[in-house]
């Protein structure tokens, strides 16, 4: 909490300058990457929400919803970055989709149309939402996997069946007004991030002009004081329209309350629709899209010379990969950061839930929450000027420290409902038999918890391994990961390059979290066999 506190006070006194301000408003680029910002981040936030609605309502309690809740650990294990990369490869004007358009079109030349990097974000606010659905279905179906909640949801589904309604009227009017209100951290963190998103922004979105989250990052890292005090003001904007946004949903929400209310006890039994060839479409239409970028990464980094509109490359290469086999210094880097903060918020995390009651979380929520919602780009302003005073900047450790102050809440927030719904009687039952609380902890509890520890632990390695803008600006440029090297090659179009760091950069949180299942599957058998 501490180091967070003094990043969000140094963020925030950068920010607080009428100079800056009056600069901000002046620039030319400031009005057009306001509307830009606020126009993808609502309409991605929107349809996000939205097809969660869809596929959640449609699917559950199918034979299709099993298959989703497996697929999401793939799914939400590959970085946003590497995503945007993949995306960019495959709808870019010399893309395969193009290729494929060029066999029935006979064009000879990639077309005269800006797919990636499009002036209204289009492809940015696609990529926003193929990643944002599966999280928000990962938060429904970790709410639904709380004790008793499976049961009770089937139960009201019964309940409502025996007295005519389909499923869909019964989430609409039952249980989605139970979960939503549950889901409103979240989708404040869609929010936040739709908003503010840098990373995949450097690769899909615009540049004439950027969001300005982008501008803002740009503004951070130029020599000029008062130029960065602008980028920092233009942070504090973000922050406040995260804020702003979430008010006006809350307000919206409470205006149609009573309309909704009013539809949902009338009693009238709506005809059913076709809404689980819908979702099971959408689901399908999202698969097939992660699996092409997957392909066209692999494909990609190893295509030498490929004239349009060939479907297939004329020189087959492997130099990308020698490059990458010659970072070394790189991947260490990144898997030894990760791993270490990964670790610190584990240790953190069981601490925590150790030594304080479970109401102290609530307590606890603003700040564990903090990292997640306040745009990047004015924490890691003020981790900068943190770190700088502490004389971390640049160095190892500082790095680390701001790469915990991330992977920190992440590994909390996982790991903290298998932790506290850990069955007390177990302590108490060792404790009669003699056993000191040391010893429980290390012959009982600790290895029955170990494949919530180790899932928590990989979603912290995953969060490390994405960090862009805190290695960028706590690093200050002396440290690569394999993020800041994919995104770094995105923007200088070096293709082959891009995708074989971006595979890298999907395979490393890819190896943790396989490691995190296999250690669950072995507890599963071992629990099995007692």
């Amino acid at each position: 909490m501490l180091p967070l506190l003094a990043a969000l006070a140094f963020g925030l006194h950068s920010a607080i300058d009428a100079n800056a301000w009056r600069a901000l408003v002046a620039d030319s680029q400031f009005v057009p990457a306001l509307r830009l910002s606020l126009r993808v981040g609502v309409v991605s936030a929107l349809l996000a929400l939205v097809a969660t609605l869809v596929i959640v309502t449609a699917l559950h309690g199918s034979a299709a919803w099993p298959r989703v809740q497996r697929a999401l650990g793939a799914v939400l294990a590959l970085p946003h970055a590497a995503f945007a990369v993949g995306l960019a490869l495959l709808l870019m004007p010399s893309g395969v989709l193009a290729r494929l358009l060029a066999l029935a079109t006979g064009w000879a030349a990639p077309p005269d149309v800006a797919t990636v990097q499009d002036p209204a974000g289009l492809a940015l606010t696609a990529g926003l939402v193929l990643k944002e659905v599966p999280f928000l279905l990962w938060n429904v179906a970790a709410q639904l996997q709380r004790v008793g909640q499976g049961a009770d949801i089937t139960r009201q589904l019964q309940i409502a069946a025996s007295m005519g309604y389909s499923a869909r009227s019964t989430w609409a009017r039952v249980l989605w007004p139970q979960l939503l209100p549950r889901l409103a951290l979240p989708l404040l963190a869609v929010w936040a991030y739709s908003l503010t998103v840098v990373d995949m922004a450097l690769v899909l979105g615009p540049t004439r002009p950027p969001t300005l989250a982008m501008l803002a990052w740009q503004w951070l890292l130029d020599a000029d004081e008062a130029v960065n005090r602008q980028g920092a003001a233009a942070a504090l904007l973000l922050t406040a329209l995260v804020g702003v946004g979430a008010l006006i949903a809350r307000a919206a929400v409470r205006l149609v309350q009573p309309l909704l209310r009013a539809r949902r006890v009338r009693g009238d039994r709506p005809p059913r629709r076709a809404g689980a060839w819908l979702a099971r479409s959408v689901v399908a239409a999202a698969t097939s899209i992660y699996a092409l970028v997957l392909v066209m990464l692999i494909f990609v980094s190893v295509a030498g010379v490929w004239s349009f509109p060939s479907l297939w490359p004329q020189v087959w290469t492997a130099s990308a990969w020698a490059v990458v086999a010659h970072s070394g210094s790189t991947l260490t880097l990144t898997a030894t950061l990760a791993f270490g903060s990964a670790a610190t918020g584990v240790l953190l995390a069981i601490a925590w839930m150790e030594t304080t009651p479970p109401h102290w979380d609530g307590r606890a929520a603003p700040l564990v929450f903090a990292p997640m919602l306040v745009p990047g780009v004015l924490l890691v302003a003020g981790l900068y000027r943190l770190t700088l005073g502490l004389g971390l900047d640049g160095r190892y450790s500082g790095l680390w420290l701001a790469h915990s102050l991330y992977t920190a809440p992440y590994v909390l927030v996982a790991l903290a409902p298998a932790y506290r719904g850990y069955d007390d009687r177990y302590a108490l039952t060792a404790h009669a038999l003699g056993r000191g609380h040391a010893t429980f902890l290390w012959r009982v509890k600790w290895p029955m918890l170990l494949a919530p520890i180790t899932a928590a632990f990989a979603i912290g390695f995953a969060v490390s391994v994405t960090q862009y803008l805190t290695t960028q600006f706590v690093g200050a440029g002396r440290y690569a990961t394999v993020t800041t090297e994919a995104l770094t090659l995105a923007s200088g179009g070096q293709r082959t390059l891009t995708a074989a760091f971006a595979l890298m950069q999907a395979l490393l949180p890819a190896l943790a979290f396989a490691a995190a299942l296999l250690v669950a599957r072995r507890q599963a058998r071992r629990l099995g066999a007692a």
